[in-house]
């Protein structure tokens, strides 16, 4: 399935990923402070709709300088966070989750582990597992992965709610 042209952070673009998306749309609610939504993707056509999302965020790191983070919800084996994360097959890889969890974050009020997968030296990559799908977040540069290990992000699936989102300029990681 082909990965469509990403679309511009506007309600507009969100209002057509949640009618488009058949996998959870995950936005980190409340956004964490100072972080703006800046643009939305899927994989899939018309006629099945989407099988993965994408929902791209930028902000201050807790470390030093602006941050970029990737919620992405896919169907196994369709490979957008892999391909996000640079890696070669299309899932997080066998025995990724071989140890304790190196994060937790809340899925719908549910705690939800979270590991670290190899990928890219620039880039902090977690993968895990909700309501039956993929769930990556991919956050550049590389430290700013303890976004994801150190707060208390609590997701919500953005097709359940009408949310007045903040939106910031067009990020490009969602064109890599």
């Amino acid at each position: 399935m082909p990965y469509q042209p990403p679309w511009p952070p506007t309600s507009t673009a969100l209002e057509a990923i949640h009618k488009s998306s058949v996998v959870p749309v995950w936005l980190p609610w409340p956004l964490p402070a100072g972080w703006l939504v800046t643009g939305f993707g899927e994989v899939g056509d018309q006629r099945t709709g989407g099988r993965a999302s994408v929902v791209a965020l930028s902000g201050p790191s807790l470390v030093e300088g602006p941050a970029d983070l990737l919620m992405i919800a896919e169907e196994p084996g369709i490979g957008l966070g892999a391909a996000f994360a640079g890696l070669d097959g299309p899932d997080p890889g066998s025995g990724f989750d071989a140890g304790p969890p190196n994060a937790k974050i809340q899925v719908l009020g549910h705690p939800t582990a979270m590991w670290c997968v190899n990928g890219q030296a620039d880039r902090a990559v977690y993968a895990g597992e909700a309501l039956g799908n993929w769930l990556w977040t991919i956050a550049w540069p590389a430290d700013a992965g303890c976004l994801i290990a150190l707060t208390e992000l609590s997701l919500i699936d953005a097709r359940d709610h009408d949310l007045d989102v903040p939106f910031g300029a067009f990020s490009p990681r969602l064109e890599e």
